[in-house]
């Protein structure tokens, strides 16, 4: 038998399931598994495939017999172009049941676990507007639609807004985004106007030249506003008129700083911020604690319903008063500070300087003085000398980014032994591959999934670990 073509056109396939990355998954009548990048569940179209792989395909689709009952219109114009949100079209409803399906297919296929009653999924109270940072580029390399390019008319390619996913060089020019709150779209489109009244050149990625790199704004719940525009070499007679244009037009800013970076790329965490006007940073609220934010900061992009998941760990750690709790990549010390009242004493760990710096700066602002915390890489810092240090904790709340936790780390914690662990992740599938590590000593008690990111794939989930 002829082995089977990787461009195939399949007919009236339903559309089964979501998948890792924010795919979704369709199955022939044969068998035949083929991911797609669009698509909704209970869809029945036709696909075309264009990648064979072992065991499945990946396809288009190129047209749909009928559409699933959890299929919704998109609100943004550039829903399917800029690569945002790419669940824009199914349901909220929709979306949450298939991300508390994802957390609980995780548990049990990769972990291993045998699960406990699962709790809903913590839903958002408004599924836009909620992102309290967006970082946009800056580009002459606007992504022209098909249309066009087959015009053959010249265009203007100055763009800001989002890189087109898969061309690096490539920006998506965006008008309205539908993920962080007023002024943002504001700010962003009146720094695009004024560039293109002035001439001001547009960063060139590929040979590297032009002025305009990155436009970051963040925002809170207590709407203070920061903007941090990133440029690419020093002139200040092209760089002071445009952020006092901004200041003039936005007068309420809070924080209006900007940077000069001629590298390659443009990280931020290695560069010099200047604060032009304003201070050098915002606060945000949570119940009695302040946290100021800088621009280096890390800080849950939600900050609603960052409370709400705090609560779920300060609940699931249910601390008395008498406890030592280890905090591990604790960030700028939020969640431990979070607790710190209802603990005796909390020791928070991160590699970033910046970040432990914003920890300690915060603590002191709120007064808490039963908090410290120390910097350095946790599998190399989290040792037997860490514990004799500051003694055996009995609670360690865990929030590792996406790659979960070294297995060193894992096995340090096992070492310790401590008599709960709270496991924050925004990666269930990394989340169950380290707790399937620990399932000899440990039982899964709790699981709560908490919807942070609505219109995308992404999901946190926390789970309480009780030793056995």
């Amino acid at each position: 038998m002829g082995r089977r073509s990787k461009n195939e056109l399949f007919e009236g396939v339903k559309v089964v399931d979501t998948a890792s990355k924010g795919k979704t998954v369709a199955k022939t009548n044969e068998g035949a598994i083929i991911f797609l990048t669009s698509g909704v569940p209970g869809d029945v179209v036709d696909i075309a495939t264009y990648k064979k792989r072992k065991g499945f395909y990946e396809g288009n689709i190129v047209k749909f017999h009928s559409l699933s009952e959890h299929r919704t219109e998109p609100v943004c114009e550039h829903f399917g172009v800029c690569g945002g949100c790419k669940w824009q079209h199914m349901s909220y409803e929709a979306q949450l049941l298939f991300k508390q399906k994802e957390v609980s297919e995780n548990l049990k296929r990769i972990g291993g676990l045998e699960l406990p009653e699962l709790k809903p999924i913590l839903p958002v109270e408004n599924p836009y507007w909620y992102r309290n940072k967006m970082e946009f580029s800056f580009s002459n390399q606007r992504w022209l639609t098909k249309e066009e390019v087959d015009s053959g008319a010249e265009f203007n390619r100055n763009a800001l807004g989002f890189h087109k996913p898969g061309m690096w060089d490539k920006i998506v020019d965006v008008s309205t985004c539908h993920l962080q709150a007023d002024p943002s779209n504001a700010i962003r489109n009146f720094i695009r106007s004024y560039a293109h009244k002035n001439k001001v050149a547009f960063f060139d990625p590929k040979n590297k030249t032009g002025f305009l790199r990155s436009l970051m704004i963040r925002t809170t719940s207590t709407e203070e506003v920061m903007i941090v525009l990133q440029v690419f070499h020093k002139e200040d007679t092209i760089l002071f008129p445009l952020l006092d244009a901004v200041a003039q037009e936005f007068p309420d800013l809070t924080s209006l700083q900007y940077v000069i970076n001629g590298k390659a790329n443009d990280t931020l965490y290695d560069q010099e911020i200047v604060c032009y006007k304003g201070q050098d940073y915002i606060t945000e609220v949570m119940e009695a604690l302040q946290f100021r934010i800088t621009a280096k900061s890390f800080y849950q992009t939600n900050s609603l319903q960052a409370y709400e998941l705090y609560k779920v760990v300060r609940v699931l750690a249910d601390l008395q008063g008498d406890e030592l709790v280890y905090d591990l990549y604790t960030g700028t010390g939020t969640i431990a500070q979070f607790v710190a009242q209802k603990a005796q004493k909390v020791v928070g760990v991160d590699v970033v300087p910046d970040s432990i710096n914003a920890a300690k700066s915060n603590a002191v602002h709120n007064k808490i003085d039963n908090v410290f915390f120390e910097t350095g890489d946790m599998k190399a810092i989290f040792t037997e000398e860490f514990i004799d240090r500051h003694g055996k904790a009995s609670v360690v709340i865990t929030d590792p980014p996406r790659d979960g936790m070294h297995k060193d780390v894992v096995q340090q914690l096992l070492d310790l032994s401590p008599e709960r662990i709270v496991y924050v992740s925004c990666n269930s599938a990394t989340q169950a591959r380290d707790l399937s590590l620990m399932k000899d000593q440990y039982r899964l008690v709790a699981s709560q999934a908490v919807d942070m990111f609505p219109q995308t794939h992404h999901v946190e989930n926390v789970v309480l670990l009780q030793k056995i």
